[in-house]
């Protein structure tokens, strides 16, 4: 692996991001401040510490640390969806099924590859 573009959890996380950014701008003008904000922050999140992660993958822990972080990002990125849907700002159905179906794959793919690093 020469990248971390290479990896597929962030082949995963980058088009769900820039996705997510897109879906958040078309969210009710009061939530583009608070929930619209944090879901852009967290799902962006995720793609960066695995980038940040790989850079440091000569020293394991920290590699560690970055795809946990990455991890707990995409659990947070499901939080903010379902509130988004739940509250009725986020109201196709279709769309929130598509992500969560999304970021369920990829919290269980980063859940492996961090198995398998800790592994060695």
């Amino acid at each position: 692996m020469q990248s971390y573009k290479d990896l597929e959890i962030y082949q995963l996380a980058h088009p769900l991001a820039i996705e997510i950014h897109k879906m958040s701008l078309k969210l009710p003008s009061f939530e583009m401040y608070e929930e619209g904000s944090q879901i852009r922050k967290s799902s962006k999140a995720i793609s960066s510490n695995i980038a940040e992660g790989f850079g440091r993958k000569r020293y394991r822990q920290d590699y560690i640390k970055f795809l946990v972080y990455a991890h707990s990002s995409c659990s947070e990125t499901i939080e903010h969806l379902e509130l988004i849907y739940k509250t009725d700002s986020l109201k196709d159905k279709k769309q929130f099924d598509y992500f969560m179906e999304n970021y369920d794959k990829l919290g269980r793919k980063l859940n492996k590859f961090i198995d398998a690093v800790e592994k060695g």
